[in-house]
């Protein structure tokens, strides 16, 4: 039976500006969502054998993913906190 192939960025994305494949960006996130549902679930869950440690290491991924959103998003609102501070908005 063959491996499944997860298509991830070898190197972090800087930004979303950055041009992804669709397919690439769905087959992450799907990745990432069964990760997440596995967890969830829970049950008979192996983390050292089997299925569990690439379920592991992609809610690992998601994880890192949603904490490199967030500093981008704090990077935003802060520009835009300063620029409505200097323009008196």
């Amino acid at each position: 039976m063959a491996t499944k192939t997860i298509a991830r960025p070898t190197t972090p994305v800087a930004s979303e500006d950055n041009a992804q494949d669709p397919a690439d960006l769905l087959e992450n996130t799907l990745s990432q969502l069964e990760a997440l549902l596995w967890v969830c679930h829970g049950e008979n869950a192996d983390w050292c054998s089997g299925d569990g440690p690439r379920q592991l290491d992609n809610l690992l991924w998601l994880a890192a993913d949603l904490a490199r959103k967030a500093g981008e998003l704090f990077q935003l609102s802060e520009m835009a906190r300063r620029a409505a501070l200097e323009t008196g908005g």
